[in-house]
């Protein structure tokens, strides 16, 4: 089958076209692959800096949308459902095999494309906001790198749960895409953001890291948490806890793959309340560029020079 595989850990130049051995399902769902989401952990593996490191070479991708060719007894798939999952590698290939609690029957509202972008930002953003942050509704949530797929899962989530959201972004065109993902309000990096925010967030979901951290706590009101989901900055902030002592703040890490890999319950509650918001008419992934599958390095290249707006999308059928 066609796919793409990393031979070495050079990072989006190492990610080629190959022919490879469909994969044996095991107690696995065998997904024939329509689309494929492209994300940052998917960066990271090609170098070898993500927590996840698979034997050289692999197939890379972390989610996939497709319909189901083979199913375990008691998963409730069967041959031909719409799905979309978590593979944790494997998803850039025409077949690909996603663990049975991380598979997730697609809603009808959404194509296959928009599958591929469901599960790892749409997921996060729910499990970042009801499970650790235990958001309420009328709660104001400050998303950083809101044009992202992350960001731009967080802003739609949250404003489907009843909070008030705002964006920060670093362009007009990064804004623009926040407001398409429902941002009340976008307030830019490059400007003096906190000073038009501060002591005025309850959470701040933060993808990005390095710098700006700081400033992310100075924003919350007293009881307010910054919920940590990654570093696309490149540094990892770090907090003088006193800071949280003084002012009753929080930080709080958010890490839907670490904890859904462990609680299958957890992960299909999570499930669950993303298909009611999409029903609900309050998630619909954006999808930004599309690559066709044998120009993945493309997509991955995107991602690494930050200019993703939405959600990037590998077409294998």
């Amino acid at each position: 089958m066609r796919a793409l595989q990393v031979s070495a850990l050079d990072g989006p130049d190492a990610v080629v076209p190959a022919e490879v051995p469909v994969p044996a399902p095991g107690d696995g769902v065998l997904i024939d692959v329509h689309a494929a989401g492209v994300a940052f952990p998917d960066l990271l593996q090609t170098r070898g800096l993500y927590q996840r490191r698979p034997e050289l070479p692999f197939v890379p991708g972390m989610e996939a949308a497709g319909t189901v060719r083979a199913a375990p007894a008691g998963s409730g798939l069967r041959p031909g459902d719409r799905v979309a999952a978590c593979t944790w590698e494997g998803a850039f290939a025409e077949v690909t095999v996603a663990p049975a609690h991380l598979t997730f029957a697609l809603p009808d509202a959404l194509d296959f494309a928009e599958g591929a972008a469901l599960v790892l930002n749409t997921h996060t953003a729910a499990f970042a906001l009801v499970t650790r942050g235990r958001l309420r509704a009328g709660e104001t949530v400050l998303v950083h790198g809101a044009a992202g797929g992350v960001g731009t899962a967080t802003l739609q989530v949250a404003r489907g749960l009843g909070a008030r959201t705002i964006a920060v972004v670093s362009s007009d065109e990064k804004a623009d895409v926040a407001r398409r993902a429902g941002a009340d309000d976008v307030v830019r990096s490059d400007g003096a953001w906190l000073d038009e925010v501060r002591g005025d967030i309850d959470i701040v979901v933060d993808p990005v890291g390095g710098d700006r951290f700081t400033d992310s706590l100075r924003s919350l009101r007293p009881g307010g948490r910054v919920l940590v989901v990654g570093f696309t900055a490149g540094s990892i902030p770090e907090v003088k806890v006193n800071r949280l002592l003084l002012t009753n703040t929080a930080v709080v890490g958010a890490a839907w793959g670490e904890w859904a890999s462990r609680r299958a319950d957890s992960a299909r509650e999570i499930g669950a309340l993303v298909t009611r918001l999409v029903e609900d008419g309050a998630v619909r992934p954006l999808v930004g560029e599309r690559f066709p599958l044998e120009r993945g390095a493309d997509a991955l290249r995107l991602i690494e020079r930050r200019g993703a707006l939405g959600k990037i999308v590998l077409d294998v059928r």
